[in-house]
């Protein structure tokens, strides 16, 4: 329960219809298996204690009655039990039989909550003995003890109050108003939905669908628990197919006919973040009541899986797909640019490494997608002190393949020449000496577009404009920057695409080569013709660096947490040390150079994080980061 994080399972024990007492030994069962797993909500299916096929049976008293008797035993059991449980039963209350869920914990009964919408369609006839559930909330009397009744319930954990949890049964996920988008604007985080779905041809599939869709509509996690075996096969046959989706991603799932135990850590945090960042979430808890329960803290190990590389696919097929559109964006994003300012020309500054050479790439889209040849665009190479002759030949091979124009502009003797007017000796290899040949660079890139009627097409990253690792006035600015929505660890993913799919071998050759050129700015001289001066070295690695990008920006998350992640997440890769110390950095870094952000370029959105003052990121310049940094400095 630390961070958030709280470990769910849907489960769907095996039963014989109407049996209520081998049911309940089966659901006991379960229980404590799921909470010996560290389990802490479990959910089960619709009428778990009878079954949903009972039919004319439910309304016998006698089956009503082996019902209630079997909820007694079940939370006899749960009293020594670290969980929340959701346990379906049939419920006469008022006159009525309703379908219900019955939620308890630790021996407590929490609150009765009945089933709003009853099918009575197709191969459904629940009309026939259940009553919808009444839109007010009462209360019941329930095995001596008088409890909520309702389906305005929240039920919340005093211990986690990102804990909060509503309950739909079944059909209620089918209506065009779920339940559960009240439960959710209320202040649920999680949604239990106790079901009894048949198997039909492609159900499956559509049950993932509504269950994946309304965890992303609602910013919520969705339990979802299926009837299985030992359901009557009369007329209808049931799969046990348990999903657990949070935020529209599928964490877990059991397969039809297979187990029918889903499990997975979800993370509740996320989803106060999430909402917190959504404006047009607003809070509606009119008619709900609220009822406190207790768990146990417990930290366990973290099992969900944590991705290093956040921002990029892990699936193949994905992320070429991923690939394609971003590259879409961004050469659209460029020739609307180009054919608004009327330019006759783009103009990039190409150094043989992996920004310019994704932006060439883009650019030369660009002008495919405006109907006009790449030689069109100007690409200037500008050597000076730190340039290889590995850059400088990829630079040259790479714009000869693309069929770009090609110009190279030694500005060796310009920089000098500014070096000598403000006396920045050549042998004092400070920042001024870096940024001496940033600044030259764009000065003969602007100039060189005025002359040529085009527009400086920028070439920097989004990792480097999280981490400031540009010149304020020199590569920092450009005329449109295509890459200002691209964290590192995607452009390389970028160019790979471009690799495989290039139209020459020669042209893969290049961008391959490209690939596995250290990153670096080359502002320093070379050392026996090799770079000398290796970003990654100096700033530290950007992988890690678009990890804490990612938590940060995205979900907002503390320091200790995101910590905590990246430590699940690179295990094995870096030590604990190393990754506390570049997320220190990271953080230094980030509050520090705001104000090369706080004029930025435009440049395309192309993913869910990014850094432009105009709308994704706005934060003052001189903001301390003392508060973040004081909570790592805890964690030594």
């Amino acid at each position: 329960m630390k961070y958030g994080f709280i470990k769910a399972a849907a489960l769907s024990p095996r039963l014989q219809v109407a049996d209520c007492q081998y049911n309940t030994r089966e659901i006991i069962t379960a229980l404590q298996a799921a909470a010996q797993d560290g389990v802490q909500l479990a959910c089960l299916p619709e009428f778990a204690i009878t079954g949903y096929t009972c039919n004319d049976l439910f309304l016998q008293r006698k089956l009503q009655q082996g019902a209630l008797e079997g909820l007694e035993k079940i939370l006899f059991a749960s009293r020594e039990l670290n969980l929340v449980a959701l346990v379906g039963l049939p419920l006469e209350a008022n006159g009525k039989l309703y379908n219900c869920a019955a939620v308890l914990s630790r021996g407590q009964l929490l609150g009765i909550v009945p089933k709003t919408h009853i099918p009575n369609y197709g191969e459904f006839y629940e009309r026939r003995q259940f009553s919808p559930a009444p839109q007010e909330v009462s209360s019941v009397q329930v095995l001596g003890h008088t409890v909520p009744f309702g389906t305005r319930l929240l039920f919340s954990c005093r211990q986690m109050k990102e804990f909060v949890l509503g309950v739909e049964i079944c059909e209620d996920l089918w209506a065009p108003v779920p339940p559960s988008c009240g439960h959710a604007l209320a202040g649920a985080t999680v949604i239990c939905n106790l079901s009894a779905s048949d198997e039909t041809v492609g159900k499956a599939e559509y049950r993932q669908n509504l269950v994946t869709g309304q965890s992303a509509r609602l910013l919520c996690a969705y339990l979802y628990a299926d009837a299985g075996h030992g359901e009557s096969t009369t007329d209808m046959v049931f799969a046990a197919h348990n999903l657990i989706a949070e935020n529209g991603i599928l964490l877990a799932e059991s397969q039809p006919f297979g187990e029918g135990y889903a499990a997975a850590q979800i993370d509740l945090e996320r989803m106060i973040c999430e909402r917190v960042k959504n404006t047009t979430f607003a809070p509606a808890g009119e008619g709900y009541q609220v009822v406190p329960f207790d768990l146990e803290p417990v930290e366990v190990p973290l099992s969900r899986p944590v991705d290093r590389f956040p921002f990029v696919p892990s699936n193949p097929a994905l992320r070429t797909q991923r690939c394609r559109l971003i590259l879409q964006i961004q050469a659209d994003g460029l020739a609307k640019r180009i054919q608004h300012a009327h330019c006759k020309t783009a103009v990039i500054g190409i150094s043989g490494g992996l920004d310019s050479c994704l932006a060439l790439l883009v650019a030369v889209r660009a002008m495919k997608q405006l109907g006009r040849e790449p030689r069109e665009i100007l690409a200037v190479t500008m050597p000076c002190f730190g340039t290889t002759k590995r850059t400088r030949s990829n630079a040259e091979i790479l714009c000869n393949e693309l069929g770009v124009s090609f110009k190279e502009i030694n500005i060796t003797q310009t920089v000098r020449s500014h070096m000598a007017d403000i006396g920045q000796s050549e042998t004092d290899y400070d920042v001024t000496f870096e940024n001496c040949q940033a600044r030259v660079r764009t000065l003969e890139l602007m100039d060189t577009a005025n002359k040529a009627g085009g527009l400086v097409i920028g070439t920097g990253d989004l990792s480097e404009l999280a981490l400031g690792w540009a010149t304020y006035n020199g590569d920092h600015m450009s005329m449109y920057g295509v890459n200002c929505g691209v964290p590192k660890t995607l452009v390389r993913h970028l160019v790979q695409h471009e690799a495989d799919t290039a139209a020459s071998p020669a042209l893969a050759q290049v961008l391959l080569d490209i690939l596995d050129t250290p990153v670096s700015p080359e502002l320093l001289p070379a050392q026996d013709g090799e770079i000398s001066q290796k970003t990654e070295d100096l700033v530290g690695p950007y992988e890690l660096h678009d990890f804490y990008l990612y938590y940060v920006l995205r979900f907002g998350f503390s320091p200790a947490k995101i910590y905590y992640l990246a430590k699940v997440a690179f295990a094995g890769v870096y030590e604990e040390k190393v990754l506390l110390h570049w997320l220190k950095n990271f953080y230094r870094r980030f509050f520090v150079q705001q104000f090369k952000r706080s004029c930025l370029p435009d440049g395309p959105k192309v993913g869910s994080v990014t850094l432009s003052p105009r709308g994704d990121w706005r934060m003052p310049s001189d903001a301390s980061s003392a508060l973040w940094l004081a909570e790592l400095e805890e964690l030594e």
